[in-house]
């Protein structure tokens, strides 16, 4: 049936999130056709109804679109009535593509055939990374449905899932600047006997009973000062390996491994305050030596595991990269696979989430040929029982190159439907955002990805540009592509712009390669990069450091300027 849409029924005494979705509906609809869309208490012909529930099996986040006698009824919960209002959006043309990019489709009227009842609920309860464009917008973001703690999206958008403390936290659970000097039986000993606690260079003795008491505290105090809380993180710190004192690693050998030890005690806190935090989940790292599921301890059920994809190839789906190297070893030196690992924690844990990586973090411009690998790495997680995934992708507060934009679109609908169409997907947005370049644009991408398939290149997170996709041939081939892509905007000022902004990538390997192979330094070059760069309103070229200490790395020759600093985080967060 086709309904003639003329007005917006929102009923006496509607939810905040409800008035939210009126009126981001009446917006676009009266953007669309140039004419006013009336919002009313009655449900009269040509109405869309906002009907806002709560609970049930729709939950907070899942909705429908249900025909009526001469109406469409929107009836979802706290967050899903604001993506049913998105989804009715989407249906009749609009794309929600950027902040700044978005596809309003210009028409005499508003009419929309539907049939059937359109139900859509989410596999995974928390949907979250870490691009600019989603941190920066909370609007944008709830367009895009993600929830995570990042998205700051006020309550009367639908909110978020807010986490206490997020990952990396026994410095949080038991302080060295408070315990370390009197009690260095609380950290973690390693191999030559010593227990130091430097920067985050360090974990906790897991087996020493004063620690849970102490990390019990903690958590509670977090949590009391954190009231909207639903996650806190008890985990490990970003050093890749355990206590190694004879009562840790006893445990970590009957478990068969390190992610055991850390179990038993993140379940312990976890029972301890379960009766004060009845709704709160306490959540865990499987990363690095942790990653392997342990052979007895499960996670209760208020523990959440967030298994790290840190090691694994990006650029070969995990269910078939034949990468050896990338392997994780157990106490009893058998080596697993990430994809090993995620099926065995599917099978033994009721609450699962992801930390994945989509993105060079040395060098945040280089091509990074993880475009096919999306969506079979996502079915993948949902496949084995994951509730929730965290995409980490270039997070400069200037955001990125390497088609950024694109990417991010395309993460967000995976992340809302694994089975998504991705290629339509890629279509729609090359196509409205680079115009006639879009098919260039996915030449290049075709291309890069190719090379790594058919020569079996492996790319990790972190990589420098020195594999075969990189060599000078390759380089030349990319660039052709792009100057392809350039040449069909010629006489499109913003198509051309964002073009001009996708080669910087391809500009910044030559310049890193020359410098790294031939130590090479064209200062002409250099300066029109950066002069570039900042036009853009780029700000880091490496996770870690300004453009400014990257600009020093770059002319001592050396991969990263990481390597001024006594520990990778010393130059501290980015000064705009």
């Amino acid at each position: 049936m086709t309904y003639t849409i003329r007005r917006i029924c929102l009923p006496d005494g509607a939810p905040e999130q409800a008035k939210y979705a009126a009126e981001e509906l009446r917006y676009y609809l009266a953007l669309m056709c140039a004419r006013p869309f009336p919002v009313e208490n009655c449900a009269a012909e040509g109405s869309v109804i906002l009907d806002q529930t709560a609970g049930g099996v729709l939950g907070e986040e899942g909705f429908r679109l249900i025909p009526e006698e001469g109406a469409i009824r929107i009836q979802g919960g706290v967050r899903g009535i604001i993506y049913g209002a998105y989804e009715l959006l989407e249906m009749l043309g609009c794309r929600f593509f950027t902040p700044e990019c978005e596809k309003v489709p210009v028409v005499s009227g508003i009419s929309l055939t539907l049939d059937k009842t359109v139900e859509q609920i989410p596999r995974l309860e928390y949907r979250e990374h870490s691009y600019t464009d989603l941190r920066r917008s909370p609007r944008f973001a709830v367009k895009s449905r993600v929830n995570g703690s990042r998205h700051m999206i006020p309550e009367k958008m639908g909110g978020h899932l807010p986490y206490a403390w997020f990952v990396h936290t026994f410095q949080r659970l038991v302080p060295p600047s408070v315990y370390g000097k009197e009690h260095p039986e609380y950290y973690a000993m390693r191999a030559d006997g010593t227990r130091p606690q430097l920067y985050e260079r360090f974990q906790l003795c897991l087996s020493n009973p004063e620690v849970l008491e102490i990390a019990v505290e903690s958590v509670r105090r977090g949590l009391r000062e954190n009231p909207r809380a639903k996650i806190i993180s008890v985990s490990q710190n970003d050093y890749p390996r355990g206590c190694q004192c004879e009562k840790c690693l006893a445990i970590d050998r009957e478990e068969g491994s390190p992610a055991g030890t850390l179990l038993r005690f993140v379940n312990a806190v976890a029972e301890r305050l379960e009766g004060e935090f009845p709704d709160v989940i306490f959540d865990t790292l499987a990363y690095q030596y942790t990653r392997p599921a342990p052979k007895i301890t499960r996670p209760r059920r208020n523990v959440c595991v967030r298994l790290c994809s840190i090691e694994a190839c990006f650029a070969h789906p995990f269910e078939s990269c034949d990468d050896e190297s990338r392997r994780v070893t157990r106490p009893d030196g058998t080596k697993s696979t990430f994809i090993h690992d995620l099926r065995e924690w599917g099978e033994v844990s009721g609450r699962n989430y992801i930390w994945d990586y989509t993105t060079c973090f040395a060098h945040y411009p280089a091509p990074h040929p993880n475009w096919h690998v999306l969506q079979p790495n996502m079915k993948a997680f949902v496949r084995n029982n994951v509730r929730g995934v965290f995409e980490q992708g270039n997070g400069a507060q200037g955001g990125g190159v390497d088609l950024n934009e694109l990417r991010c679109y395309l993460i967000t609908k995976l992340l809302w439907d694994a089975d998504t169409d991705v290629q339509r997907h890629m279509e729609e947005f090359t196509d409205y955002y680079y115009g006639a370049a879009g098919v260039y644009i996915r030449e290049y991408i075709e291309t890069l990805c190719g090379k790594a398939e058919r020569d079996n290149i492996h790319v990790g997170f972190n990589d420098m540009p020195t594999s075969p996709l990189f060599h000078e041939d390759m380089l030349d081939i990319y660039d052709g592509i792009l100057e392809k892509a350039e040449q069909a905007v010629a006489d499109d000022p913003l198509c051309r712009r964002r073009v001009q902004k996708a080669r910087l990538s391809i500009r910044w390997v030559r310049l890193k390669r020359a410098g790294m192979f031939r130590h090479e330094h064209d200062a002409e070059a250099i300066n029109a990069f950066y002069t570039d760069w900042r036009s853009f309103g780029l700000t880091r070229i490496d996770e870690w450091v300004s453009h400014q200490s990257t600009l020093r790395a770059l002319l001592d020759d050396k991969w990263r300027a990481t390597e001024y600093l006594e520990h990778w985080s010393d130059e501290g967060p980015e000064i705009l």
